[in-house]
């Protein structure tokens, strides 16, 4: 630890905070006002994107349809979604909430270096590199998790509740509020989940998981990311279904695998290695 650390006081520590609290409502700000200037655009061609025939992941869909039989029909080209809104100042508010989630997102890396900046001094050199990494992942892992978000889970959940009914004489008219109360939900629920092997991580450095826990419950949490992912996507086909199944598997996995040993594991693992095939 530092000799400029210990000698700070109390107080000089808060006003540190204090200036990274400032520049990171800053950024989002500035970047709040950017995107709200934007946001028709943004809407149009971003947002709204998964509401049109021509989705990225529709034509892939298609085009893939086109060399196996057992994938639902994406080749509909009259598949649209027509939002309405029903109260009047609802599209005022959510041009100015999702300026300030996009603003929020995209200013996250930024927030985390100035929570690095302001933490960094108080650790020893092994800790700052165990951080940086964890800082680093973490930035990774949550837009991976958004663009899997936004690229699959949510397209495939609108287009299967945007067709279901219940009866022909239930036409389904989807409000602007209700689309965007799922689409911001899933995207960043996605974001957090992706989270998991970060989160496992930290969990085993304080040794509270080991990897015998994954072991031992392998087959549970396959039977509960089975539910989780028809939850997400209500589908009744088994490729929706693995469509979502899958990543939320490896995340297991990937997970189980960050995960540091006990040194019985350890040994068990070399003892392993070293056997003869």
């Amino acid at each position: 630890m530092s000799n400029e650390l210990k000698e700070m006081s109390f107080w000089e520590h808060v006003e540190d905070l204090r200036k990274v609290i400032l520049r990171s409502v800053g950024a989002i700000v500035v970047l709040a006002i950017v995107f709200f200037a934007l946001m028709p655009h943004i809407f149009d061609s971003i947002i709204l994107a998964p509401c049109h025939s021509d989705f990225i992941l529709y034509r892939w869909l298609c085009a893939l349809n086109q060399h196996t039989a057992i994938l639902p029909d994406f080749c509909n080209d009259q598949f649209e979604v027509k939002l309405i809104n029903i109260q009047l100042a609802s599209q005022f508010f959510i041009h100015m909430s999702t300026s300030m989630w996009l603003a929020l997102l995209v200013a996250f890396p930024y927030i985390i270096y100035e929570l690095w900046t302001f933490i960094s001094p108080g650790l020893y050199a092994g800790e700052k590199r165990h951080a940086r990494g964890a800082f680093l992942a973490g930035n990774i892992m949550f837009f991976i998790g958004i663009a899997v978000g936004y690229f699959l889970v949510f397209p495939l959940t609108l287009r299967f509740l945007a067709e279901y009914q219940v009866s022909e004489m239930v036409p389904n008219q989807i409000s602007l509020d209700s689309y965007m109360n799922n689409f911001l939900t899933l995207n960043f629920v996605m974001g957090l989940v992706f989270e998991l092997p970060l989160l496992c991580w930290l969990l085993s450095n304080m040794g509270l998981i080991s990897r015998q826990f994954f072991k031992t419950y392998r087959r549970h949490a396959i039977v509960i990311l089975l539910i989780l992912a028809a939850f997400i996507t209500p589908s009744s086909d088994p490729f929706t279904l693995s469509v979502v199944f899958i990543p939320l598997y490896a995340l297991y996995e990937i997970s189980a695998w960050v995960v540091k040993p006990t040194p019985k594991e350890e040994e068990e693992e070399d003892d392993n290695e070293n056997s003869p095939a």
